[in-house]
C-alpha cells in the first residue's frame, strides 16, 4: 500500500482518464501524474475531471479499508483466517489500533490525493474558460466528498496542502497543520457541495456522473453529521479540540432542519432515480448500474486496463474490488460422497470404532457394510453465490437473530445474504450424476448441500463427534466427518446444516449482496480468483429517506406524509416486496408491504434507525460511520456473540469489546507522520489523543 505524503502529492495518480466528446461513457488512458501547467489545458481538466472517478477504485472495494468500516461493529466480527488487520479493529484484545495497524491509512492516503487534483481543477477551469459551471462542480463534489470521509474518520484535518486552503499545491512541504472539525465542516465540505447542488445537472453527463441528486445526499448527509457533532450527546472528544460552536452562529437543530429539508428535496425531485421494486434488484449482479445507485467505483470485466485489477488471479492490492472475499467462508471445504453407500450413521461413528478392529477409517467403514467416497461437491465458482473465500470477517449470531428476526416478511435476509450452498462439481469436470450427503442420501447438481437454517430447529442438530479413535495397529486416527465442516444433520434432510446459534468464526453465510458477477463463465467455474468486475456501490438513492427521518427524529419540522415514520415506511414497503427466493433460487411473487409497515413503532426512535439501516444496508460499509455519527458505538456494538474456529465449535460464545471515546476517530497514519519533517512533540500534537505515534 502506497502511502503518500499530502504536502509533496501535487495530483500523482495511478490512473487517469480522458473524456470522449463524442461519447457518453468515461474513456480511460494511463498517465504517471500532473504537472501543475497541466491543468491550464483542456485536456488537463478533463483528464483531472475523469481521474476523480477512477481514483474511487482506490478505496471502494478495496479489502482493508472496507474492514475498518464492518469489524467492531454489530455487524461484523473477525474469522478463522482473520490476521492482525482485522484482529485489532475487533477491540476484544486480540491486539490494539495504532497509527501502524489501522488500515484507515488507505483512506488517508487517496483523498488527499483526489482533493489535490480537485482543486487544481477548481482553481484552473475558469481561467481555460471552456468548461461549463456544471463540469466544475464535478470537482467540488469530490473534494467535498473526500473531505467529508477523512473528518468524519480522523476529525480535523488539513485544508491547505501547501499552497493555501482549498488551493492546488505544487510546494513539496513536510510540514502540516491540521483544520478543526468545524473549520472544514464550513469552509470546505458545506460551500462545495451547495455550490455543486446548484451547478449540476439532474442527469449524469456520463454514465455514473454524479448529479444534483447525490450531491443533495450528502449535503444532507453532511449537515445530519455535523448537527451531531455540535450536540455530542455522549460528550465523545474531538480533536484538534475545540468548542462545538458553529462558525456561522448556527446550532445543531439548524442543521438537522437543512438535513431534512434538502433529503426531502431530494426525494421530491429524483431526475432519473428512484427506488428499485424489489430489495432482490438492488444487488442483483445483471441489473448493477440501476437508477437506485447514485455514485459507485466503476470497474469492467472487458479490460484489466480499465477494470484496474487483474481479470484472472488478484492479491487484493490496490484497485481491486475484493471486499466481499473477506466475508467469504471457505465453503470449498464441503464434503459429499461421489458414491452410494450403506445407511450407516456416521454421527455414531466413535461407538463403531470401539467395537471393529481397522486399519483406517475406510476399513472401519467397510466392516460396518459403509462406504463415503469423499468428494468436494461445492466448488470455486465466479458466481454470485460463491466467489473467492479469505474467511477475515464473520457475521455476529446477534446480526442473523436480532437484526434480521423477521425472515418471513422481509426480503432483506434474502438478498443479503448467502443461506443455501449447491452443488456444482459438473462445472469443475467432475462427471458423477449424484452426490450422497446426509444419512446417505443423492443429491444432483445445483440441489442443496448445506443450508444455514433461518430458526433453531425444534429437533436438536446432531453434529459429528471431535476426537481420535485407536485403530488395530495401535495408531490414533481421527474421527470420521462426512462433511469436512462439523456441519450437522436433521432427520429426513439430505442438505447438511448449520442453525443460527451455531455460527462460528469457521462457517457463516456469505454475503450476497456483494458477490462475483461475471458473464463470461462460459458454463464453468470462471475466474473467481480474479478482482470482482461488479461497480462497488458507494451511495444511494433511499438512503435520502434514512437522513430523512433521523433528522425528523432529531427535531426537524417535518412536512405532511413525510414524517420519520413515514419515511421509514416507505423502505419497509419495498422491503416486503418478493419477486425471488434465492435461498430456493425460484420465483416468489409475494407482497407483505402492509405487514411491514404495521410493524413500524409508533414512535420511531434513533434505535430503531439504527436498526433498519442495518437491515437495509448491511455489509456495505456503512456500519461503522453510523455508530459513530450517533455516538451509539460501544451501546450497540459492546458484546456479541459467535461460536469458535474450529470446525467441531457449534456452541457460541460472548465476547466483550473495549470501546473507548478516543476510538471514535481514526489514528493518524504512522506513513504520514513519518514523512513530515517535525519534531516528536509537534508529531505528537498532530496525532489524536489515545495514540501513540
Amino acid at each position: 500500500m502506497n502511502k503518500l505524503n499530502i504536502k509533496a502529492t501535487i495530483g500523482a495518480v495511478l490512473m487517469t482518464m480522458f473524456l470522449m466528446s463524442c461519447s457518453d461513457i468515461l474513456e480511460e488512458q494511463p498517465r504517471d501524474k500532473y504537472e501543475p501547467s497541466y491543468f491550464s489545458t483542456e485536456g488537463g481538466i478533463n483528464a483531472g475531471i475523469t481521474s476523480l472517478y477512477a481514483n474511487l477504485r482506490d478505496i471502494y472495494g478495496q479489502a482493508y479499508y472496507y474492514n475498518t468500516l464492518e469489524t467492531g461493529t454489530d455487524e461484523y466480527t473477525y474469522a478463522q483466517s482473520a490476521d492482525q488487520n482485522f484482529k485489532v479493529m475487533d477491540l476484544t484484545g486480540e491486539g490494539e489500533i495504532s497509527s501502524e495497524t489501522s488500515r484507515s491509512d488507505v483512506l488517508w492516503g487517496a483523498s488527499f490525493r483526489n482533493i489535490n487534483t480537485a482543486s487544481g481543477i477548481i482553481e484552473n477551469a475558469e481561467a481555460v474558460g471552456t468548461f461549463s459551471d456544471a463540469l466544475i462542480a464535478e470537482a467540488r463534489f469530490f473534494r467535498a466528498f473526500d473531505y467529508f470521509a477523512l473528518v468524519q474518520t480522523f476529525g480535523g484535518v488539513p485544508l491547505d496542502l501547501g499552497a493555501g486552503e482549498l488551493m492546488f499545491n505544487t510546494s513539496p512541504l513536510r510540514t502540516s497543520v491540521r483544520n478543526t472539525v468545524s473549520e472544514v465542516y464550513t469552509k470546505a465540505i458545506f460551500p462545495d457541495l451547495v455550490k455543486a447542488v446548484n451547478d449540476l445537472p439532474d442527469e449524469g453527463r456520463v454514465t455514473g456522473g454524479v448529479t444534483k441528486t447525490v450531491a443533495r445526499l450528502y449535503l444532507s448527509k453532511a449537515y445530519l453529521t455535523y448537527a451531531w457533532w455540535l450536540e455530542n450527546p455522549n460528550n465523545i472528544p474531538t480533536y484538534p479540540e475545540t468548542s462545538r460552536v458553529d462558525p456561522d452562529g448556527h446550532d445543531a437543530s439548524w442543521y438537522y432542519q437543512q438535513a431534512y429539508d434538502v433529503a426531502t428535496e431530494g426525494i421530491d425531485n429524483p431526475g432519473n432515480f428512484g427506488l428499485q421494486p424489489t430489495y432482490y434488484d438492488v444487488h442483483l449482479g445483471s441489473n448493477d448500474r440501476n437508477n437506485e445507485i447514485l455514485l459507485y467505483a466503476d470497474r469492467t470485466e472487458d479490460s484489466e486496463e480499465y477494470n484496474g485489477a487483474s481479470l484472472t488471479y488478484s492479491g487484493a492490492g490496490t484497485g481491486d474490488n475484493c471486499a466481499v472475499w473477506m466475508v467469504t467462508w471457505n465453503y470449498t471445504e464441503i464434503r459429499s460422497s461421489s458414491a452410494a453407500g450403506a445407511n450407516i450413521d456416521f454421527y455414531d461413528i466413535a461407538g463403531l470404532s470401539q467395537t471393529s478392529a481397522a486399519t483406517s477409517f475406510n476399513q472401519l467403514l467397510s466392516n460396518h457394510g459403509g462406504t463415503w467416497s469423499s468428494t468436494s461437491s461445492v466448488k470455486r465458482e465466479a458466481a454470485q453465490d460463491f466467489g473467492r473465500p479469505w474467511t477475515r470477517m464473520a457475521p455476529t449470531i446477534g446480526a442473523i437473530t436480532n437484526t434480521f428476526a423477521d425472515k418471513t416478511n422481509d426480503s432483506r435476509y434474502d438478498g443479503t445474504f448467502v443461506t443455501c450452498y449447491r452443488g456444482n462439481w459438473q462445472k469443475g469436470g467432475d462427471t458423477y450424476e449424484f452426490a450422497y450427503n446426509s444419512h446417505n442420501m443423492p443429491i444432483a447438481m445445483d440441489e442443496p448441500v448445506l443450508t444455514f437454517l433461518d430458526e433453531i430447529p425444534a429437533i436438536s442438530v446432531r453434529y459429528p463427534t471431535e476426537g481420535k479413535f485407536v485403530n488395530e495397529n495401535n495408531a490414533e486416527e481421527s474421527l470420521f466427518d462426512p462433511t469436512g465442516i462439523g456441519a450437522g444433520i436433521l432427520p429426513d434432510r439430505s442438505d447438511w446444516v448449520i442453525p443460527p446459534n451455531a455460527i462460528s468464526r469457521k462457517k457463516y453465510p456469505g454475503l450476497w449482496k456483494l458477490g462475483t458477477y461475471r458473464t463470461d463463465n462460459n458454463g464453468g467455474l470462471g475466474a473467481p480468483n480474479g478482482g470482482i468486475t461488479r461497480p462497488f456501490n458507494i451511495a444511494k438513492f433511499s438512503e435520502l429517506y434514512f437522513i430523512a427521518a433521523e433528522a425528523a427524529v432529531k427535531g426537524a419540522a417535518t412536512t405532511a406524509g413525510k414524517s420519520a415514520r413515514d419515511l421509514i415506511n416507505v423502505i419497509r414497503a419495498r422491503a416486503g416486496k418478493w419477486r425471488y427466493y434465492n435461498k430456493n433460487r425460484e420465483e416468489r411473487v409475494e407482497d407483505n408491504s402492509q405487514a411491514m409497515m404495521d410493524a413500524t413503532p409508533a414512535i420511531v426512535d434513533i434505535d430503531y434507525i439504527l436498526q433498519e439501516r442495518s437491515r437495509e444496508y448491511f455489509g456495505e460499509g456503512y456500519r461503522w460511520f453510523d455508530l459513530v455519527r450517533t455516538q451509539k458505538w460501544s451501546e450497540v456494538a459492546a458484546t456479541y456473540e459467535i461460536a469458535g474456529s474450529s470446525k467441531y465449535d457449534h456452541v457460541a460464545e460472548t465476547h466483550t469489546r473495549s470501546i473507548q471515546p478516543y476510538l471514535y476517530l481514526r489514528p493518524i497514519p504512522r506513513g504520514q507522520l513519518d514523512r513530515m519533517t517535525m519534531t516528536e512533540a509537534e508529531k505528537a500534537e498532530y496525532q489524536n489523543p489515545g495514540y501513540a505515534n
